[in-house]
């Protein structure tokens, strides 16, 4: 155990990794970089520490002491005691859930460690909304979806707004990155996978007619909030699927949609 430290300057070097955390594009480039992300909160805390990343550091107001003790007790890293407006100052907000941590980002697998044991993958296109990708890793780790594949330009799983949106979620699915867009999928569909593509455009087949749930190898792609998938990776799929919509409703939010196309696909599968 490191201890605890109290700390009451906020331009400590210490506390270097939690400076600017509402700063977006400071730490889209920071954290990746640096190899670190932040957890917030005592349940997404000890799920990373669960998930195995090794932790930096800690960073919690005095009355968290008592509920993290056990983490505490073990940490390997440094925990820094600071007041609630100090915490906020270096932040650049108020951090409700008491506490936070620096963790040790690991490498990822690639796109072909993670087919050869994966039947039901997500593949995300552009999908740049922290929010979402919290959101629809969430739903992945709910309902049974193996591995996450992203493209280039697809937001940081481990983005603390991600990270905490899913409440942790991501850290129970894996995922990797296809370093191109979209040949990339060449290799999803060699590794036997049916790409179906998610889009509320009227020629795609409703996903209860294709069902998806008896297809042996399924990668469901999805596009981001609004402009959905692009002109070439709608022509890169196999199939284009869609959700039927009643009274007048075009589309859903992509977290939803998500949701709803992860149950149709994983139906029928025995919980992990």
């Amino acid at each position: 155990m490191a201890g605890l430290l109290t700390i009451d300057d906020p331009d400590d070097p210490r506390l270097h990794d939690y400076t600017g955390l509402t700063d977006v594009e400071l730490r889209r480039r920071r954290e990746p970089a640096e190899g670190l992300f932040i957890a917030e909160g005592e349940k997404v805390i000890r799920r990373a520490g669960e998930a195995g990343y090794t932790m930096r550091s800690m960073l919690l107001s005095a009355k968290w002491v008592d509920t993290m003790r056990d983490v505490i007790d073990t940490a390997p890293a440094p925990v820094y005691v600071v007041d609630p407006a100090l915490a906020e100052q270096v932040t650049g907000y108020h951090v409700h859930r008491g506490a936070l941590a620096s963790m040790q980002r690991k490498p990822l697998p690639t796109a072909a460690g993670l087919l050869t044991a994966a039947r039901r993958v997500v593949v995300m296109e552009s999908v740049n909304d922290h929010t979402n990708i919290g959101a629809i890793f969430r739903s992945a780790a709910a309902l049974g979806m193996d591995a996450v594949l992203l493209s280039p330009d697809c937001a940081d799983p481990l983005y603390r707004r991600s990270v905490k949106v899913s409440m942790g979620a991501v850290f129970s699915v894996p995922y990797a990155r296809l370093d191109v867009w979209p040949a990339g999928l060449r290799e999803v569909r060699e590794a036997g996978f049916g790409l179906l593509a998610l889009t509320p455009d009227e020629r795609a087949e409703p996903l209860d007619a294709v069902a998806p749930h008896r297809m042996d190898r399924v990668a469901l792609m999805l596009g981001a909030e609004g402009s959905g998938l692009s002109r070439r990776a709608l022509e890169a799929s196999d199939t284009w699927v869609r959700i039927p919509m009643s009274h007048g409703v075009d589309s859903l939010n992509v977290g939803a949609a998500a949701a709803v196309a992860f149950y149709a696909v994983t139906a029928g599968r025995p919980p992990a």
